[in-house]
C-alpha cells in the first residue's frame, strides 16, 4: 500500500497548480475581467485528475483499494480518462461505463489508456440505470473499487484541498477577494468543495452553481433533456451537491456556451471545451449583477480536443437572446500558484 501511495504523490506534479486566468472583455458598454481557473493544463486535460487522484488516495488509506485491484467508474468521459490514465500508472485495471451519446474522441481516449468500456443508452436507464450496473460489477469482482463520483465526499475534498485553496492564493497575491463563484454540475463535487472552502474563509462569496437551459437540475433533475454540454446534468440529482447554502442556479443555452468556447479559442486562443464557455457565460450573468469592480471566478474545466466530431467545431446558429454575440474578448493574463 505504501508503494502505491508513493506512486501516486509522484504523479503530483501533473495535477493541479493550475493557473488562474484575468480574461478581460466588454460587454454592454462595460470592460470588466473574469478569473477563471485553467483546468484544462492538467495530466489529463481536464479537472476530473484532482479528483481521481485524491479518491484514490483515499481509498488505498482506509484499505477499500487494493494493489492490482480494479477501479469501476460512470462517467462521461473526463473521469474516466482521469481514472484510467493514473490508474495504468498504478497497475489497475479500469473498466468505464460510458453513455453513448459522448463524443466519440472521449471513447477513443479511454481505450487508448487501456480502459475497458461498457456502453449504456437512456433507454437502459442512462446514469442511474448504469450505477446500478456498476454497483453489481463490483459485487461480482473479488478485488474492486467504486469510485463513485456523484456520491464519494472525497469528490468534495479534492476541491477543498487543493482548487479552492489554489484560487484563494493567487487572488490574494493580486490583491483580490473572490465575490462570486460560477461552476456547472456535473457531480457537484466542485462547487461544493470550492464553495465551502471559499465561504470559510470569505464571509457574503456567493457560490452560483450552472445547468443547462434545455436540461435543468432545478426544481429536479429533468431526465428526458438534452443538451450539448458534455459532463453536467447527467439527468440525475448528485447526492454530493446540497444547494443548502448555495446561490441562485444559472442556466446557459447550450448553443451559447459553444458560441463561447469557440470565442474563447478564437480571441484569446484557449482552447477549451464546451462547459467553459457556459462557465465563463454565467460568471458574466453573475458579474452583471454585481458593482464594477465584482470579482467572480468560474472554472475552465476541460480542453476541446475532446469535442473535434462535436458541434463546436461547426458553425453555430446563433440565437438573439444569445449573449456571446455582444462578448468581446480583449486580454489575457495568466498567474501560477506560488
Amino acid at each position: 500500500m505504501k508503494e502505491c501511495l508513493r506512486r501516486l504523490h509522484n504523479l503530483s506534479a501533473l495535477i493541479g497548480s493550475t493557473p488562474l486566468l484575468a480574461i478581460e472583455y466588454h460587454f454592454r458598454g462595460r470592460e470588466r475581467t473574469i478569473y477563471a481557473k485553467a483546468e484544462y493544463l492538467s495530466m489529463t486535460g481536464s479537472i476530473k485528475d484532482r479528483m481521481a487522484s485524491i479518491i484514490l488516495r483515499e481509498g488505498y488509506r482506509r484499505g477499500e483499494l487494493q494493489p492490482g485491484g480494479r477501479i469501476i467508474e460512470v462517467s462521461s468521459g473526463n473521469t474516466g480518462i482521469s481514472f484510467a490514465a493514473i490508474g495504468s500508472v498504478l497497475d489497475h485495471p479500469v473498466t468505464i461505463f460510458i453513455p453513448d451519446w459522448v463524443s466519440r474522441e472521449r471513447s477513443l481516449l479511454l481505450g487508448g489508456l487501456g480502459a475497458e468500456l461498457i456502453f449504456f443508452s437512456r433507454e437502459e436507464g442512462g446514469f442511474a440505470g448504469a450505477l446500478e450496473r456498476a454497483e453489481q460489477l463490483v459485487r461480482d469482482h473479488d478485488n474492486a473499487f467504486l469510485a463513485n463520483q456523484f456520491s464519494n465526499p472525497d469528490n468534495i475534498r479534492a476541491h477543498y484541498e487543493t482548487t479552492g485553496p489554489e484560487i484563494l492564493q493567487q487572488l490574494e497575491a493580486l490583491s483580490l477577494y473572490p465575490d462570486g463563484f460560477v461552476a456547472g454540475v456535473g457531480t457537484g463535487g466542485s462547487v461544493m468543495g470550492i464553495g465551502c472552502f471559499l465561504q470559510e474563509r470569505i464571509p457574503g462569496v456567493a457560490i452560483h452553481p450552472l445547468e443547462p437551459a434545455s436540461a435543468p437540475l432545478s426544481p429536479y433533475p429533468d431526465q428526458n433533456g438534452t443538451h450539448r454540454i458534455e459532463g453536467l446534468s447527467d439527468g440525475l440529482l448528485p447526492p454530493v451537491l446540497d444547494r443548502e447554502g448555495l446561490a441562485e442556479m444559472v442556466s446557459v443555452e447550450d448553443g451559447d456556451a459553444i458560441v463561447m468556447a469557440q470565442k474563447l479559442a478564437a480571441e484569446v486562443g484557449l482552447g477549451v471545451g464546451i462547459s467553459s464557455g457556459a462557465n465563463f457565460l454565467g460568471a458574466v450573468k453573475v458579474q452583471e449583477e454585481m458593482a464594477d469592480d465584482g470579482v467572480v471566478v468560474t472554472l475552465f474545466a476541460d480542453d476541446n480536443k475532446k469535442y473535434l466530431s462535436t458541434d463546436l467545431f461547426k458553425q453555430e446558429p446563433v440565437r438573439e437572446e444569445y449573449l456571446s454575440p455582444h462578448i468581446s474578448l480583449s486580454g489575457l493574463r495568466a498567474f501560477a500558484v506560488d
